[in-house]
């Protein structure tokens, strides 16, 4: 019996300090980032910025694109094979709705494309972007 109320106390504080999946929406870090930047997000610097050849990254991934191709309503592939859904959101409704995810990945691949960090400025061009597809 002790056991199962030390499990479940555990569980409980373990969902309380999870960030969900959905917490958040395209819309909602599109005005994060926005304000952050303190410029409005910008389709056409998204896609430019999104579509265009980099140097400061890893010699094998010089464009976003390069993993998630030019069709963003269809399906990408990692250098390793692993299929990325598309990242439309026409195409994909769920993109841009976890934040901890979001942060990942803008972390992990500005990091490989770019050779740093995205600003958020860049954020919200990318989803202002992705969001008019």
């Amino acid at each position: 019996m002790k056991y199962r109320h030390v499990l479940a106390t555990l569980v409980a504080a373990t969902m309380a300090t999870t960030v969900v999946a959905g917490d958040t929406s395209p819309a909602q870090l599109l005005k994060k980032f926005e304000a952050q930047a303190g410029t409005s997000g910008s389709p056409e610097r998204g896609r430019a910025l999104f579509t265009g050849t980099h140097t400061g990254g890893k010699p094998d991934t010089p464009s976003c694109t390069t993993c998630h191709t030019t069709n963003l309503k269809g399906r990408g592939k990692t250098r390793a094979g692993k299929v990325i859904e598309p990242m439309a959101l026409s195409a994909n409704p769920s993109r841009f709705s976890d934040s901890a995810k979001v942060a990942k990945w803008f972390r992990r691949n500005c990091r490989t494309v770019l050779g740093r960090e995205c600003t958020p400025g860049e954020k919200a061009d990318v989803i202002a972007f992705l969001s008019s597809i």
